[in-house]
């Protein structure tokens, strides 16, 4: 922490996430922290689809999800997730991962995803606050080929050699959503990533809107101009948006993401010409 203190810090995530519990570094704080995040501070990549840099330093990062109470994508949400912890007393590893979620087989990816190891009394717990539409709402345990439930769906973790895959459970049976080893990511790794990511023209990122949170039972997403409800036993709500003003008071009401009319009028319109991402909320 250089800009602000460590007590400040913890004090101004803990009330953007509205934790209130212990500062302390265990699997149950964990757990109510990994909860609470993907609830208060929206998954969306409004700055690469607009074409603007991404700062993954944590002063532009605090100020954006924090104190501008804007969201990100998994860097950013995952590099405040760690300082968070390491401030809390927690031993973290930060890992990077090749993104596998509704990609054939055949085509490679590369390591454009951030996740976190994070060890507790002798035992490993994954944590990822930021994957989109299949975000964990609850760190993982590092046990191999065993279904764990979480409040929003069913992960499990299988390995092939050095590879570990973190599959997630849809109505059509398991799929990945990223591959990852274990040795320690660099931040260069992350800034690598990241550039490719934000700047790649054919990125995900950069040609369609999305936005997406968790809520207790439920998952919401918005692609583009249309905003999709799901529950754990399946679809529940789709709306597609014609007028930016409906829009903008869907992110703001459903997808916790204020915008200024200028800017909900300006991103309305570029998403309104977009087609829509190959991107659905659970992938079943």
């Amino acid at each position: 922490m250089t800009a602000i203190s460590t007590a400040a810090f913890l004090d101004s995530y803990f009330a953007r996430i509205g934790y209130q519990g212990p500062v302390e570094p265990s699997l149950e704080v964990l757990q109510q922290l990994h909860v609470l995040h993907p609830q208060a501070i929206p998954f969306e990549n409004i700055a690469p689809y607009r074409g603007d840099s991404v700062p993954l330093d944590l002063e532009a990062i605090v100020d954006k999800l924090i104190q501008r109470q804007r969201g990100g994508y998994c860097f950013e949400h995952n590099t405040l997730f760690l300082a968070v912890l390491q401030q809390m007393g927690f031993n973290v590893t930060p890992l990077i991962a090749r993104v596998r979620w509704q990609v054939p087989a055949e085509v490679e990816t590369g390591l454009t995803h951030m996740l976190l190891r994070v060890e507790i009394e002798g035992r490993s717990w994954f944590a990822d606050v930021a994957f989109g539409s299949t975000t964990q709402t609850a760190p993982l345990e590092f046990v191999l080929d065993t279904p764990q439930t979480t409040p929003h769906g069913i992960y499990r973790i299988t390995r092939a050699g050095e590879v570990l895959s973190l599959q997630f459970q849809t109505r059509s049976g398991w799929q990945t959503v990223y591959q990852y080893g274990l040795a320690p990511a660099s931040q260069i790794d992350f800034e690598i990533g990241n550039w490719y990511t934000s700047t790649y023209p054919q990125s995900v990122f950069l040609n369609s809107l999305l936005i997406s949170r968790t809520q207790p039972g439920i998952r919401e997403l918005m692609v583009n101009d249309t905003y999709t409800q799901r529950n754990n036993a399946g679809l529940s709500q789709r709306d597609q948006y014609k007028d930016a003003a409906a829009w903008a008071e869907c992110l703001q009401t459903r997808l916790g993401l204020t915008l200024s009319r200028e800017e909900a009028q300006e991103l309305f319109l570029c998403v309104s010409q977009s087609q829509d991402a190959a991107f659905e909320l659970t992938g079943g």
